[in-house]
């Protein structure tokens, strides 16, 4: 398995009319969780968040892989 790059957010059973609008609902989840919390708590989200997904994916190349491209420009 390799990471995938292109565009995969989807809900199940829901039908969007436009194939950017579910990558527009999960960035408004994003923000809605990150709302009102301080520079601390919203970095603490996000470590949690990686763990939780990285746990979720569980495959160890594809996330070094993830890593990597996530550290490209830094």
């Amino acid at each position: 398995m390799s990471l995938n790059l292109q565009p995969n957010f989807s809900e199940s059973g829901k039908r969007y009319f436009h194939a950017f609008t579910p990558g527009d609902d999960f960035y408004e989840a994003l923000i809605d969780t990150h709302r009102d919390l301080s520079d601390e708590q919203s970095a603490m989200v996000n470590a949690k968040l990686v763990l939780l997904l990285a746990n979720h994916i569980g495959d160890i190349g594809v996330l070094r892989e993830a890593m990597a491209i996530a550290r490209q420009d830094v």
